[in-house]
């Protein structure tokens, strides 16, 4: 029984190297398919990322977001857009900066001995929260903010006011300037003794985004040819699938044909002791 099937499984591997080929070409051209995007940008958040592909969609640009580690997402796009994409992102501020708070530049840095060092590490931490606060406003793609806050004179002990200039770059559309005397307001309660008249505020609204170019060969391609290679794909693979079982199923058929055939052919088949001979066994006779 053994030999048998050893020789069933022989009988298949023929047809197993048969469609080899075929399963290597489909997984193949789903690869292709499937990877034909370009990476974008990685290790973004989701809100980032979901925040991206909007933008992108708005300037007529398919993309796609895929999971990464730690919760992190890769957005892609097609090859033909990415340098478009590129720009597009930048205009919208995207990726947005990750901005540092108070407690991270001192806990990376630590408390230096010189006053000098503390009060400017002071302002660059006053900047950085200042400048992630603005930009949380709608339609703020970019915001920085610059303070001088100047030291007492070591001669007379005054010091000369402090002041502060902002820096927002907003979305094409957007009445944000309106929003100006908000912003003052802002950064002068956050800064002691920071007149209101000591800040000023310059917007510019950002650039129109790019159009895509009119390719009419390129939209039915993404929108007809790859559906259907996809489908086709897939009804080969399925086909492909039902003719191994096919033959998986006949040639199990043809086994248990043998074998049974084999079975009766040895049951009805005549003693002859010449077999014996040839096996090197003689029966016994009996004894005179």
């Amino acid at each position: 029984m053994g030999c048998s099937n050893s020789s069933a499984s022989k009988a298949e591997e023929p047809q197993m190297k048969r469609l080899m080929p075929l399963f290597v070409t489909m997984f193949t051209a789903f690869a292709l398919v499937a990877c034909s995007g370009q990476e974008l940008y990685r290790d973004v958040g989701e809100r980032e990322a979901n925040e991206m592909i909007s933008v992108l969609m708005s300037a007529g640009i398919d993309s796609s977001k895929s999971p990464g580690e730690k919760g992190s997402f890769t957005v892609h796009v097609d090859d033909s857009d990415f340098a478009r994409a590129v720009e597009v992102l930048k205009q919208n501020g995207l990726p947005r900066e990750n901005f540092e708070s108070l407690g991270t530049v001192f806990e990376q840095k630590g408390f230096t001995s010189s006053k000098v060092a503390q009060q400017a590490q002071l302002m660059f931490g006053l900047s950085q929260e200042l400048s992630n606060t603005i930009s949380q406003f709608d339609g703020v793609i970019e915001a920085r903010v610059h303070l001088a806050l100047p030291e007492a004179n070591a001669l007379t002990g005054r010091a000369s006011p402090p002041s502060a200039s902002v820096f927002v770059k907003y979305r094409e559309g957007l009445d944000l300037p309106a929003q100006t005397a908000a912003i003052k307001s802002l950064v002068t309660n956050s800064i002691e003794g920071l007149d209101y008249d000591s800040v000023s505020v310059a917007m510019t609204e950002a650039k129109p985004l790019p159009t895509a170019p009119d390719d009419p060969v390129g939209d039915v391609f993404r929108e007809v040819l790859i559906p259907f290679a996809g489908a086709l794909g897939l009804l080969l693979l399925l086909a492909a699938g039902w003719r191994y079982a096919s033959l998986r199923s006949a040639g199990r058929q043809a086994h248990r044909m043998r074998h049974h055939l084999g079975s009766e052919y040895r049951s009805e088949a005549p003693f002859d002791e010449a077999d014996l001979d040839d096996a090197g066994i003689r029966a016994s006779e009996p004894a005179e």
